[in-house]
């Protein structure tokens, strides 16, 4: 039994998965914010639940925002800010009496279309996660590619590519830095370029809607942010060449980009002819739980112990 749990911010999810993939349950209690001790306590007693009323005991993997440092082994560049610097995993193996793993959200996702969802098959899979913020994983022959730091993947902190005048230095990003792609192509990076363009505050399903309803100017914003993504996805087929790229987060649901920006993303690969498809998930909001359940899948695991070293 592999035992996946999803710490987020406002919730942690619990899931148990069989050999074949087949979920045998799913739990979740709201996270207790700002209390590290308690957060703990939660997940342990998620764990201990499921394993009572499953009758069996199983692997634990674990997908959060941020990641473990490499120099440290504690974690780093979490947005929720109390278990930054905190000995996660340390803790937790103490607590629930076994080896663990812990990914970051994005890598879950990306694990997860690869392993049995919209990129099942694939080689290569380039896994995007477009929501409050902008992520991604990647997964080659079924291992999770976690790199030599530890931040194979992280695309939403890299420049828009091939930026044109008006565009530099680009918005501020929380990491110090200009114009990153998580900037332009994040929910709030769609809200705020459309208010900027026409001084109208709305979110992105009304954006969407008032496009889709004729409103011209809801439609020039979608259009740019469809030739950005395309820039920003042509600069990973141009060095990763990925057979597949999904789509997750709730952009993902624009069903638009996915004829818009294959179209668009063409003159900006080096190649006579593009072949990766862009994809929408298979498991939705589920895919970041069943991603850490797959941490410790066969195929996987070799990525995963290097990729867990602290």
């Amino acid at each position: 039994m592999r035992l996946g749990i999803d710490l987020g911010g406002t919730k942690i999810e619990i899931i148990a998965l069989d050999e074949a993939g087949q979920v045998r349950l799913r739990r979740r209690v709201p996270t207790p914010r700002g209390d590290y001790g308690a957060t703990l306590a939660a997940i342990v007693d998620l764990v201990h639940g499921a394993e009572a009323e499953l009758g069996t005991r199983g692997s634990v993997g674990i997908g959060t925002p941020g990641a473990l440092s490499r120099a440290t082994g504690r974690m780093r560049n979490s947005n929720s800010v109390w278990l930054n610097d905190q000995p996660l995993k340390e803790d937790l193996e103490r607590l629930l009496a076994r080896p663990l793993r812990i990914e970051n959200d994005a890598n879950c996702f990306a694990l997860s279309e690869a392993t049995d969802g919209a990129g099942a098959g694939a080689p290569v899979v380039f896994g995007v996660i477009l929501g409050t913020g902008t992520g991604a994983g990647i997964v080659v022959h079924g291992r999770l590619l976690t790199g030599a730091n530890a931040i194979a993947g992280e695309w939403g902190h890299n420049p828009l590519p091939w930026p044109r005048g008006e565009e530099l230095p680009g918005p501020a990003c929380y990491c110090g830095r200009h114009g990153c792609l998580e900037t332009w192509l994040s929910g709030p990076g769609l809200s705020r370029l459309h208010a900027a363009r026409t001084g109208e505050k709305l979110d992105v399903p009304d954006i969407a809607a008032r496009a889709a309803a004729g409103d011209a100017r809801c439609e020039a914003t979608l259009a740019e942010y469809e030739e950005r993504l395309a820039r920003g996805l042509a600069h990973v087929i141009n060095v990763l060449d990925p057979d597949v790229i999904v789509l997750g987060g709730g952009l993902s649901n624009l069903t638009r980009l996915y004829a818009n920006v294959p179209r668009l993303w063409q003159p900006y690969v080096f190649s006579d002819r593009v072949d990766t498809r862009l994809v929408r998930n298979r498991h939705g909001d589920s895919s970041g739980v069943r991603g850490a359940a797959w941490l410790w899948n066969e195929e996987g695991m070799t990525g995963q112990v290097a990729g867990n070293r602290g």
